[in-house]
C-alpha cells in the first residue's frame, strides 16, 4: 500500500531524484502543504549550458498548487542552486514550475484554459487576480513572440474606448486571416508607426500591405499614407453609416424644438425597422408620413445605405453622385456636413466596391474592451481572444 508521500509523488509527476518528504494538512487554515525534497549527493544540469553540476547550495521557495478539494496547495522545496564551472551559482529549475513563477505549471495551465475573466478565476482558487494577470501576460507575451506576420497583406484600423470612456486603444486588423494583429493605447497618428514597427518584428513588410481600412480620422488616414505607401486606402462602410446615423440624429434634435413628439424617436429613425416594437414601428409610420426634415434626412440615410448594395464601383459612384447632390441641396445643415465629409473622401469610399473589406470582425475585440481597470490588461486579453493567439503552458 501507497504512503501519502507515495501517493502525492506520483500525483505530482515527480522523478528521481525528487521526492516528497512530507504532507501536513492545516484543518484551520484550509490548506494542503507539500514538501518536496531531493536525494543526497544529487547533481542537477546547469540551467544556462545544460552540463551535470554539483549543489552549491539551496533556497527555500513555495509555489501555490491546485486546489486540493476546496483546499488550496502549496508546494514547498529547498530548491538547489547548481555550481556550474562554466555559468557561475545558477539556481536550478524545477519540473514542477516555470522559472521565476510564484504557481505551479498545472495552476498556471488553469489560469489560461479557465473560460472566464481572470477576476473571475482569482476568486474561484482565492488568488489575488495581480498574480494571476502576471501569469497570463508572461504566456501571451510567449505566444505573440513566436507570431509570423509575414503573409499580412490586407489591414484594418479601428479604435475603441475603455476604462468608461476614458481612454482608447488602436486595433490592428488582419482581414484575411480575421485576427487581431497588434492593439496599442491612443488613436493618435504615431499608432500607425507602432504598428509598423511591431509588424516587423515579426517578419512582416509595410510595403506588401495592399489595402487598409480604416475610419475617416485624419490621425489614422495620416498615419496610413505615410507608412503604407502601396497600400490602397478604404473607407470602411460601418464608420460612414455611423456619421450618417449622427447626422441624421443632430436633424432629429434640431427638430424636435418646434415638433415634440419627435423628443422620443430617436431609436426608431436609428435602427432598423425590423427590429422595432409595434408601438415604435406606428410612431414611425405616423412620423414618416409627415412633412419633417427629420424624415428627408432618414430618406437619405436609406439611400446610403442601400447604395451599399451595388453590385459594382460603377453603378456605386453613380448612386453616390445622385445622393450627393441631394444631400447639398436639401438645405438642411447636418446634411450638408455630410455631403462635405464624403466629397472630401470619394474614391475612399468607392474603393470599399473594389475590395468590400470592412471593420466589422473587429466588433469581438470591442467588446472585451469592458470592465478592465487597467489597459494592458486588456490589451493582453484582446490577443487570445479576438487574436486567435494560441497560448502553450509549458508541458505539465
Amino acid at each position: 500500500m501507497f504512503s501519502n508521500e507515495k501517493l502525492f509523488e506520483i500525483a505530482l509527476n515527480l522523478q528521481e531524484p525528487w521526492y516528497v518528504k512530507r504532507i501536513e494538512f492545516d484543518t484551520t487554515a484550509g490548506e494542503l502543504h507539500m514538501y518536496i525534497d531531493f536525494r543526497k549527493g544529487s547533481r542537477f544540469p546547469c540551467p544556462v549550458c545544460g552540463q551535470g553540476t554539483k549543489v552549491h547550495d539551496t533556497l527555500e521557495q513555495t509555489w501555490r498548487h491546485l486546489n486540493f478539494f476546496q483546499y488550496k496547495a502549496f508546494i514547498h522545496s529547498r530548491t538547489p542552486r547548481a555550481d556550474c564551472p562554466a555559468d557561475g551559482v545558477r539556481l536550478v529549475n524545477v519540473p514542477w514550475s516555470r522559472p521565476g513563477s510564484e504557481f505551479t505549471l498545472l495552476f498556471e495551465a488553469l489560469a489560461l484554459v479557465a473560460q472566464m475573466p481572470v477576476a473571475a478565476v482569482a476568486r474561484i482558487v482565492d488568488e489575488h487576480d495581480t498574480r494571476l494577470w502576471r501569469v497570463v501576460h508572461h504566456y501571451v507575451d510567449m505566444a505573440r513572440a513566436a507570431e509570423d506576420h509575414s503573409q499580412v497583406r490586407n489591414i484594418a484600423i479601428d479604435e475603441t474606448a475603455c476604462l468608461r470612456g476614458q481612454r482608447y486603444i488602436a486595433l490592428f486588423h488582419d482581414t484575411d486571416a480575421g485576427r487581431v494583429l497588434y492593439a496599442v493605447p491612443g488613436r493618435e497618428a504615431f499608432t500607425v508607426g507602432c504598428f509598423v514597427k511591431d509588424l516587423e518584428a515579426h517578419h512582416g513588410k509595410p510595403g506588401r500591405i495592399e489595402n487598409v481600412v480604416c475610419d475617416m480620422s485624419a490621425a489614422f488616414l495620416y498615419g496610413v499614407e505615410a507608412q503604407f505607401t502601396n497600400a490602397t486606402i478604404v473607407i470602411d462602410k460601418f464608420h460612414l453609416m455611423k456619421l450618417m446615423n449622427e447626422a441624421l440624429d443632430e436633424m432629429r434634435r434640431q427638430e424636435q424644438q418646434e415638433v415634440e413628439d419627435l423628443k422620443h424617436s430617436r431609436y426608431i429613425w436609428l435602427k432598423n425597422q425590423s427590429n422595432l416594437t409595434a408601438a415604435q414601428r406606428r410612431l414611425f409610420e405616423d412620423l414618416s408620413q409627415r412633412n419633417l426634415k427629420t424624415a428627408r434626412a432618414y430618406r437619405m440615410k436609406l439611400a446610403l445605405q442601400e447604395g451599399y448594395q451595388s453590385p459594382d464601383r460603377a453603378t456605386a459612384e453613380e448612386g453616390l453622385k445622385r445622393l450627393y447632390w441631394w444631400l447639398v441641396h436639401s438645405r438642411l445643415e447636418p446634411m450638408k456636413a455630410m455631403a462635405v465629409t464624403i466629397k472630401g473622401h470619394w474614391n475612399a469610399i468607392l474603393n470599399y466596391f473594389d475590395h468590400r473589406r470592412t471593420t466589422g470582425a473587429l466588433e469581438a475585440a470591442r467588446n472585451r474592451a469592458r470592465g478592465y481597470r487597467n489597459v494592458n490588461n486588456l490589451i493582453t486579453m484582446v490577443y487570445p481572444i479576438a487574436g486567435k493567439l494560441r497560448l502553450s503552458p509549458a508541458e505539465v
